[in-house]
């Protein structure tokens, strides 16, 4: 075992020879979009994104569904065609998976990749002096609560199921890409929000993060939604979790303070690259079309394990 839970990374980790090893991780959820098919393509890209933030490629997945006994089989039928649909995209072969009958709707994937066992990227390599990217927007915790009260404008919507159904395939091939072994740690920033795993870096890398929440990039509506109280229960625990750890300059606004801890769904990956590497990594991610930006950078140790700048 090259990877466990020891430092809560994103996937498991195993040896199988010299050349290669498996990563392999799972992942399902609830419904957070009205459409079955749009909500079995989040699944998917949502349970790749972990093989994806180790720097791994995916290979074979199994399906894991819970739908109800008199369930409309149609509607079961687009949930899986989504999800295949992503599965296809990512050159991922599904192989079989396991059903039960569950009064509420549940799906996702148990994923198994492949990695040279020198080049797995994990949580816990930050060094200080490195600068931290990120691939996408945050706000998809916030905007899919006000989709379920039904506030949530169209156009807020759309950019989060684009987001959502984005696979981080085209970043992760790019960071593992970069020469001279310059990305020094990756995560994808899920269900723990962005501070969450921050957090989970910083500890396991032994150093302290600074992040400028200004320029953290946030979806259309994601203020909209916090400011109109639209926050999820996550998000609230994540805050209570974490926020120890955390201190904020006075200039930071309370809204962007909250957004910092909204659970991410398929979100993007934050990495941690070294100074002189950084605006390349930019360029080439931008370049592919991954809207990619420098959100901060690595400390020494010390505290506050995390500091929010304006």
């Amino acid at each position: 075992m090259l990877v466990g839970f020891d430092k809560a990374d994103d996937a498991g980790v195993y040896r199988l020879t010299t050349e290669t090893a498996l990563v392999q991780t799972v992942d399902f959820f609830t419904p957070i979009v009205d459409d079955p098919y749009t909500f079995g393509q989040i699944a998917a890209t949502n349970a790749l994104s972990d093989v994806y933030a180790m720097g791994g490629r995916p290979l074979s997945a199994l399906a894991m569904v819970c739908f109800p006994a008199k369930g409309d089989l149609e509607i079961l039928e687009q949930i899986l065609s989504g999800g295949l649909s992503k599965m296809v995209e990512a050159g991922c072969a599904v192989i079989g998976g396991h059903s039960v009958r569950d009064d509420e709707i549940k799906f996702g994937y148990a994923v198994t990749g492949v990695i040279h066992p020198e080049r797995v990227l994990t949580n816990s390599g930050a060094r200080p002096g490195d600068k931290l990217v990120f691939t996408k927007a945050l706000g998809t915790g916030v905007i899919s609560t006000a989709i379920k009260q039904r506030k949530a404008e169209q156009t807020w919507i759309d950019a989060a199921v684009r987001l959502m159904t984005t696979l981080n395939k085209t970043a992760a091939k790019i960071v593992t890409e970069i020469p001279g072994n310059a990305v020094h740690a990756m995560t994808d920033v899920t269900g723990f929000g962005l501070i969450g795993h921050a957090r989970e870096m910083a500890l396991g890398s032994g150093v302290s993060l600074q992040i400028s929440a200004s320029r953290v990039p946030l979806l259309e509506g994601a203020l909209e939604s916090v400011r109109a109280g639209y926050i999820p229960g996550g998000l609230t625990a994540n805050r209570e979790f974490a926020d120890c750890c955390v201190e904020y300059d006075d200039a930071v606004p309370e809204e962007r303070k909250t957004i910092l801890y909204d659970p991410q769904t398929a979100g993007g990956l934050l990495i941690s690259v070294a100074p002189s590497l950084s605006d390349s990594l930019v360029v080439a991610l931008k370049e592919a079309g991954v809207p990619a930006v420098q959100i901060g950078e690595v400390l020494a140790n010390e505290e506050p394990l995390i500091r929010i700048a304006e």
